[in-house]
């Protein structure tokens, strides 16, 4: 079968598309055939050993998939082989085939595409976490997203509006923004390039608190951080909760009198560490989501497709922060 691998560290264009062996499903495994996997902010970092988690090389980049079941290993019940599946992964999405523990997988619904399938739990599973679990997002709340173009930002733009919320988005161009509103923000604010000095997170600052009006937001989703994260900050409510997710632009340092001042809480979003840590409570979350897409509330936005033997330019595309919502590598 054909595989993308990261031999050498680096970017991109060090990843090679070489045959390698199918794997077989163990114990308590499937063999799924992948139809489509995205494309995450990881794969690039993890590539160039940027990343927490550093996997032995070789190894295929890609964390999310969906496919269709093509073997059960030992012991599985509750699959069949032809079933359609999401599964998430630490790596190794980026092939034709992979090997996934049977109880990672969650079945898809008929209406759902495989690409929709490969884009949708790690985005809005991660939203789902920020906005519910750690947000207490409740309806008629207003919610500024940062890097609301990318698949996590419109996630929660879109999440944000099916659970009632007045969503502002944030975004580095007007494309951005403008999709972010067709989605269902109400405004948008298109933010500078970074980084930023005194004057221009003074001005970026005075941005957000015209957006948020008077009562400032009561919830900020930072999927940006870096020079973007305190100009939000003064721009949140009082008892608001401001939600790390990301730190694309790099890792703020926020002054601690701000939220003292603003009476707010700082809130860290982990959520590969919430699903590992309560999967029962992950299985739910999976599960109102579902309903969510069923009932036409929610959707990935994909918007480009790349196939498997052009994984490096679709992971090249992702890290320019060109593409708008999620950018996807298809088998077939």
């Amino acid at each position: 079968m054909k595989t993308v691998l990261s031999e050498t560290a680096g970017g991109p264009e060090t990843l090679v598309v070489r045959e390698v062996d199918t794997p077989v499903a163990g114990p308590g495994q499937v063999l799924v055939a992948v139809r489509a996997c995205s494309v995450n902010y990881p794969d690039a970092l993890m590539i160039a050993d940027r990343y927490q988690f550093k996997p032995p090389r070789p190894f295929a980049p890609g964390l999310e998939v969906a496919g269709v079941v093509e073997a059960l290993g030992e012991g599985v019940a509750g699959l069949a082989v032809g079933d359609r599946v999401i599964a998430l992964l630490s790596y190794g999405g980026m092939s034709e085939k992979v090997v996934v523990p049977a109880d990672g997988c969650t079945p898809m619904p008929a209406n759902m595409s495989f690409e929709h399938g490969a884009s949708f739990i790690a985005t809005f599973g991660t939203a789902y976490h920020a906005l519910v679990q750690r947000g207490g997002v409740r309806p008629g709340q207003s919610l500024l997203v940062l890097g609301a173009g990318g698949g996590m930002g419109l996630a929660a733009v879109t999440l944000g509006k099916a659970l009632g919320a007045r969503v502002v988005a944030a975004a580095s161009s007007q494309a951005k923004v403008d999709q972010a509103i067709a989605l269902g923000a109400e405004a948008g604010v298109v933010y500078p390039g970074g980084p930023l000095d005194t004057e221009g997170r003074k001005a970026l600052g005075a941005l957000f608190k015209s957006a948020a009006g008077e009562a400032g937001f009561d919830l900020i989703c930072d999927n940006v951080g870096g020079d973007y994260a305190e100009p939000a900050l003064r721009s949140i409510a009082w008892g608001g909760r401001y939600l790390v997710v990301g730190f694309p632009a790099g890792i703020p340092a926020l002054p601690l009198n701000l939220p003292l001042l603003k009476g707010c809480d700082v809130v860290g979003v982990l959520y590969g560490a919430y699903a590992q840590r309560d999967p029962e409570g992950n299985r739910q979350n999976v599960r109102a989501l579902l309903d969510l897409y069923a009932a036409g509330k929610i959707a990935p936005h994909v918007s480009a497709r790349y196939p498997l033997e052009a994984a490096a330019d679709a992971i090249a595309e992702l890290s320019s922060r060109r593409a708008i919502g999620k950018v996807v590598v298809t088998n077939g």
